[in-house]
């Protein structure tokens, strides 16, 4: 078959004045579309590399691909933008890889997904948004529940969530929130912080989904305040140890498996998926958030990480989504 490839490059990105240090942190790498490349090739397709942004459009109409590999993360600082290559493809009749338009746009904007997470019946730290400064001022800080999270409502990759963004009162909330509404111009999202451990959850295919890892994130330096921040996963190396598969007691693994295939059905996910969850300490799996768009890079992304600790290797397992999203379209196996 031939297969479309599609995605932007961190490296081609061109940053305007005042934008965030990790403004195109979700963004690929050369190294990422090489590997991605080999591996589809692998499986005795044709690939065809057809970019990200305005290239995009001209390279799609050229190459006429029979599906599209897709991880393009979109342009801009919108709220769908990771829907914007799946929207052209559905446009053009073009079977690609991945969640839809849809599905993408809501996982992206991190409150409307724990509305639905919660009424799944999926365990979600208590949240609020704060959409700008006078409602920072006027809400009721006294009923919200500290040490507190705060993150940027609708951004991927940990952008914007650093070890500084758990905050133990009020005070240092509104000083956080300022800065952080300053630098990436969107509302806030507030979560109670679960102190506890970290998890981060791969999941592939379609009727069935299966899990491919569960993974346990342990800090080198020990704390139940730990945060996986993008400055320790941009030094993962030093700072933590992969656990996977995650050795907690078998009732615990039941309930974050249970939670990740309820999350997976209720948003209309599809292929694949990485999700992220606190665990208390008394054993409840908090839902973070999900991405539907994992980063798929061969060293780094965590998605590939668990799932070569459980035994796949890179090209199997990108043989695998890309079968998943074959089989989905209806193109054969």
């Amino acid at each position: 078959m031939k297969i479309g490839l599609s995605y932007d490059i961190k490296e081609q990105a061109s940053k305007a004045e005042g934008l965030p240090e990790d403004a195109f942190e979700e963004y690929d790498s050369p190294e990422t579309v090489e590997a991605l490349a080999a591996a589809i090739g692998s499986h005795g397709h044709t690939v065809q590399r057809l970019g990200g942004g305005p290239a995009f459009l001209k390279n799609i109409l050229d190459a006429r691909p029979d599906l599209v590999f897709n991880i393009a993360e979109g342009l801009g600082n919108y709220r769908s933008r990771e829907a914007q290559v799946p929207s052209v493809l559905e446009m053009l009749g073009i079977p690609y890889s991945g969640s839809d338009p849809l599905t993408l746009s809501v996982c992206l904007e991190k409150p409307l997904t724990k509305q639905l997470m919660a009424a799944c019946g999926v365990a979600t730290p208590k949240w609020c948004v704060i959409n700008d400064i006078s409602e920072l001022e006027s809400f009721n800080w006294k009923e919200f529940p500290f040490p507190a999270f705060a993150k940027p409502a609708h951004e991927g990759s940990s952008k914007g969530i650093r070890g500084a963004s758990r905050v133990d009162n009020p005070r240092a909330l509104k000083e956080l929130i300022k800065q952080q509404m300053a630098l990436y111009a969107q509302p806030m999202m507030v979560e109670e912080f679960i102190s506890g451990e970290e998890v981060t959850v791969g999941l592939l295919g379609n009727n069935p989904t299966r899990l491919t890892g569960i993974m346990h994130v342990i800090p080198r330096q020990k704390s139940p305040d730990f945060v996986y921040s993008l400055e320790v996963k941009r030094d993962w190396q030093n700072q933590v140890e992969y656990e996977c598969p995650a050795r907690f007691d078998e009732s615990v693994l039941e309930r974050i498996q249970d939670s990740c295939l309820k999350a997976f059905g209720a948003l209309g996910i599809r292929d694949l998926a990485r999700m992220d969850f606190r665990i208390s300490p008394g054993g409840t799996p908090y839902f973070l958030e999900v991405n539907p768009l994992p980063g798929l890079n061969p060293k780094s992304g965590d998605y590939i990480i668990m799932a070569e600790a459980m035994g796949w290797s890179y090209n199997t397992l990108i043989g695998a989504v890309l079968k998943s999203a074959i089989e989905r379209c209806g193109l054969g196996s």
